[in-house]
């Protein structure tokens, strides 16, 4: 069913295993068939609907292929008052129920009768709350058997023009049961048995007719959805990424295939198969799996390897049901830009065109609040036009305001203006502690003229930068790496991983018995070569970067071997933010 061959995506390649038909299900796929199931169909009476009241009388029917194995009935001592209400409705009175044994010695007969069997009840979550409550009250313990609600199953199945409503006495008509419910426990019971059986016919029309098949029946589970589960035959229960793709027919003929969804897991046989269950209930996940034709997966060696690696098939493929991580191309960087009075632009790219970057951003909006808190803290143009050294052009209202060093009337020399655009660039490149000095000021004015506003404007700028260029530190550090190898000891062993320019180059697993040095030695030398980063952007998509980045910082994770320097300035970050506080709260009056 499954077959074997190689996959490459962006440098990984690592062997896959494919299930991409629908096939006849094996005997041990198909589950308990109904017929074979033991149901223990069961009503309660009580003094109320409230979790205070008690159980006044248990009667249940025990079921199977058709067949009644035995009964179950018996009034219960509740040691309270009957209310008069309930007295009229099902006969039980306060004298009737005098003699009869109370519910710690009627709990054991009945779960012992029940043992084994699956629960069956009309509105079950009425009765086998009342018998989990009467359980935990009396310190025995509740089997946690699976249950079948035939109310939830009418709903399922009966059509409105069929039934008014799905109360019991209504089914038990619709159906022709032997006996009339009369809100006595028995007799309740058993009307219940003939309305399950009803239901069950009905539902084996439809193609239920295992147990398996009914809880998901009820967990509204469409019986498409259902009929895909062999898809998740052969996947295997290992960590790694898998694919759900279809197979889809192009006008001219052809068949085209397609990447629907991509997803990892710890257990690729267990995750696969809660996409068939009502375990997933989103809405596009149910179009997705009707559309499928096959599912692949890739086992990978290490948690960070498969993280890596769903993101590139997302990022290679675009699938339409992924919604996060698609489109890693759309981000912005910050330039500050090479020429005689240089200014900041927001750009999509980096270049080697001898500019600075800063960044990258996920929103260009991201990156103009950064450029507002430069703007803030320095007295960079904000002009776009690209000035002469030697010749003067018009001036912008900033300039006539005085907002401006007016380098477009040539008011200050390129050596002067220089100086102020390398402060910029030390700023974001650096230690951002000049950046938030240079605020103070302003900042402590706004708050002496009570201009309140302005001034939260200026912090929440301030912290979206000391943000960012913890961010940009991160990834710039490894992008300008040529190698890093590193170790982190867990239960299965040690993860080992090889970085090359912010990018995974290969991932081990040092067993137990294996020696995690020369394990790494051998993944070094099959690692990929990776191609040398433009710049502050790693050689791979930004999201990868974080991923290995957070891994990184991890605790207990050891350098192997460093080729290059990892490392980010002292004042990114944290200390960064512990400053911008001080410079807040010292304004205040």
């Amino acid at each position: 069913m499954g077959r074997w061959h190689r996959l490459s995506v962006e440098g990984i390649s690592l062997s896959k295993v494919s299930s991409t038909t629908v096939v006849q299900p094996s005997f041990a796929d198909l589950g308990r068939p109904l017929s074979q199931v033991t149901f223990c169909v069961v009503d309660l009476e009580t003094t109320g609907s409230s979790e205070d009241d008690t159980i006044t009388e248990v009667g249940a029917v025990k079921v199977r292929g058709g067949e009644v194995l035995g009964e179950f009935q018996t009034l219960v001592n509740p040691n309270t008052h009957i209310p008069a209400l309930i007295s009229v409705l099902t006969g039980i009175t306060d004298q009737l129920v005098a003699g009869a044994p109370k519910l710690p010695q009627v709990l054991p007969g009945f779960l012992e009768f029940a043992a084994g069997s699956v629960l069956v009840a009309h509105n079950a979550r009425f009765d086998v709350g009342f018998l989990k409550r009467a359980c935990a009250r009396h310190d025995y313990s509740w089997p946690n058997p699976e249950v079948v609600d035939t109310v939830a199953l009418a709903r399922q199945v009966l059509l409105r023009d069929e039934v008014p409503n799905v109360k019991l006495s209504t089914l038990a008509a619709h159906f022709r049961a032997d006996t009339t419910p009369n809100h006595r426990a028995l007799d309740d019971a058993r009307a219940t048995v003939d309305v399950l059986h009803g239901l069950l016919e009905r539902v084996g029309n439809l193609g239920t007719d295992t147990l398996e098949d009914l809880l998901e029946f009820l967990r509204r589970v469409s019986p498409q959805r259902r009929a895909k589960r062999t898809l998740a035959k052969g996947v295997p229960s290992a960590p790694g990424v898998y694919q759900f793709i279809a197979d889809l027919a192009a006008p001219d003929g052809t068949v085209r295939r397609q990447v629907l969804y991509v997803g990892k897991s710890t257990n690729l046989k267990r995750r696969v198969a809660s996409y068939f269950t009502a375990a997933e209930s989103r809405p596009r996940m149910d179009e997705m799996v009707r559309i499928a034709t096959g599912v692949e997966t890739t086992i990978c060696r290490t948690p960070l390897e498969a993280e890596v690696l769903e993101l590139r098939l997302i990022g290679a493929y675009s699938p339409r049901y992924n919604r996060r991580s698609k489109f890693p191309e759309r981000q912005h960087w910050l330039k500050l830009t090479a020429e005689a009075y240089p200014r900041l632009s927001v750009v999509r790219q980096v270049s080697e065109d001898g500019c600075f970057y800063f960044g990258p951003f996920r929103r260009r909006a991201g990156a103009e609040e950064v450029m507002l808190a430069v703007y803030d803290a320095f007295e960079l143009r904000q002009c776009t036009a690209r000035l002469s050294a030697k010749k003067a052009s018009a001036g912008c209202a900033l300039a006539d305001m005085g907002r401006c060093p007016a380098p477009c009337r040539l008011a200050i020399s390129p050596a002067d203006y220089a100086v102020i655009a390398d402060r910029a660039r030390d700023a974001l490149g650096g230690d951002t502690a000049p950046l938030v000095s240079a605020v103070a000021p302003r900042l402590a004015q706004l708050v002496a003229a009570e201009r309140f506003e302005e001034a939260a404007a200026v912090v929440a700028r301030l912290e979206a930068c000391t943000r960012s260029a913890l961010r940009h530190h991160r990834l710039a550090s490894l992008a300008g790496c040529p190698q890093l190898v590193a170790a982190l000891r867990v239960d299965a062993g040690w993860e080992i991983h090889v970085i090359r320019h912010g990018r995974l180059a290969a991932a081990a697993l040092a067993k137990a018995g294996e020696v995690p040095q020369q394990v790494a030695r051998d993944a070094v030398a099959a690692a990929d070569w990776v191609a040398p980063a433009t710049g502050p952007q790693a050689s791979a998509l930004t999201e990868e970067t974080e991923r290995i980045a957070d891994w990184l910082e991890r605790p207990g994770v050891r350098l192997i071997d460093i080729d290059g320097e990892w490392s980010w300035p002292l004042g990114a970050g944290p200390s960064a933010a512990v400053r911008l506080r001080q410079v807040a709260v010292g304004s205040l009056p």
